[in-house]
């Protein structure tokens, strides 16, 4: 089944953990045996080929830069400029990639309509097609002033995170607490008026209710799960899950292992010995549905390589072409057709066919 998969970080892995995605995986994680500088080296799961072989056809790809103010111990760069030069290294990839005929970007209606009819053709092999990708921007930080939101979307940027983890220049994020900047205010009247969709991902509290109170755009959440599960604030209350489905808002289901399991500790637990596999997500779709009365709010938006590997994955996977295995579980929870559908790439689609009419 053609599948969508709202979250992954691409280019990050290509230039920073320099990974040459239109390897094999089984290659990749060759070249990196003996590195220790990274916890999830020889552990990638994505690669453009493996999204081929899991018929993961569309995918909501990143660019990534945080600005670190003096004293702040996160990794990033010194001054928005350079996390601005470094997002555009990304965009260089994501266009080479285009002139190799390995992805191609999706920037409105017409060009997913045109990408589905290729993918959807049957009697083609999908070995040889190319990955559709809609550009996102996790964590605003790297936009210098306002002006660049318009810069950003007439290369093709449609979504932007104003947050990711800690402090940010437009919004506090992850393991932080307080409301947008006065920046960030801004931000969302730009972005607005540009029609781009806000992720909500990686909010805060205050945050996404002021985000839920101002934005009148279209609003995601490209990975989130369910705080009643799994109690971290870097997951959805209930009260925002019905906030987001009172928006019409597709919730992407993250597979980072954390996010699915109570206690996890990074570099320490197994997802075997945790008990971490692809139905842990099932029960986060499951909740979700539960307070929707439906399944038109739920998604995929894996993470997978959003800095962690098969060390941090469900165990049930080897690589992002195991999405697929989501499939049976659903049906044997008892999803119909349709709903299996709605999760697999239904609902994405459909979103984006609304908010690109």
């Amino acid at each position: 089944m053609f599948i969508v998969d709202a979250h992954v970080d691409l280019s990050m892995n290509a230039l920073e953990w320099n990974r040459d995605l239109r390897m094999p995986i089984e290659v990749i994680r060759d070249r990196e045996k003996g590195l220790t500088d990274k916890l999830d080296r020889g552990k990638g799961m994505v690669s453009l080929p493996e999204l081929r072989k899991g018929e993961v056809g569309l995918v909501v790809a990143t660019q990534i830069a945080r600005f670190v103010a003096p004293g702040g111990s996160l990794p990033g760069w010194h001054s928005p400029q350079q996390a601005w030069a470094q997002t555009q290294g990304q965009l260089a990839w994501y266009k080479v990639m285009e002139e190799m005929g390995e992805m191609t970007m999706i920037g409105n209606r017409k060009d997913l309509e045109r990408h589905l009819d290729l993918w959807m053709k049957e009697d083609t092999s999908h070995s040889n097609k190319p990955i559709g990708y809609i550009l996102s921007l996790e964590g605003a930080d790297s936009l210098v002033d306002l002006s660049y939101v318009e810069r950003a979307y007439g290369y093709g940027l449609r979504a932007i995170g104003p947050a990711h983890y800690g402090p940010g220049r437009y919004a506090p994020g992850t393991g932080m607490t307080g409301p947008f900047t006065l920046q960030g205010l801004e931000l969302l009247k730009e972005m607005q008026r540009m029609n781009m969709i806000l992720d909500i991902t990686h909010l805060t509290d205050e945050a996404f209710w002021q985000a839920i109170d101002i934005y009148q755009g279209p609003i995601w959440a490209s990975h989130h799960n369910c705080r009643a599960l799994v109690s971290h604030q870097r997951q959805l209350t209930d009260d925002q899950i019905k906030a987001l489905i009172d928006r019409g808002a597709v919730i992407g289901g993250v597979l980072d292992a954390w996010m699915l399991c109570e206690g996890w500790v990074r570099g320490t637990s197994d997802p075997l010995i945790a008990g971490v596999n692809l139905g842990r997500l099932v029960d986060h779709y499951d909740h979700i549905c539960q307070l929707a009365g439906n399944s038109r709010h739920i998604a995929i938006g894996s993470d997978l390589d959003g800095m962690f590997g098969k060390e941090q994955s469900p165990y049930d996977m080897n690589t992002i072409a195991d999405l697929g295995v989501l499939e049976g579980i659903l049906r044997q929870r008892g999803y119909k057709p349709d709903d299996i559908m709605n999760v697999m790439h239904g609902n994405w689609l459909r979103y984006l066919k609304e908010i690109w009419y």
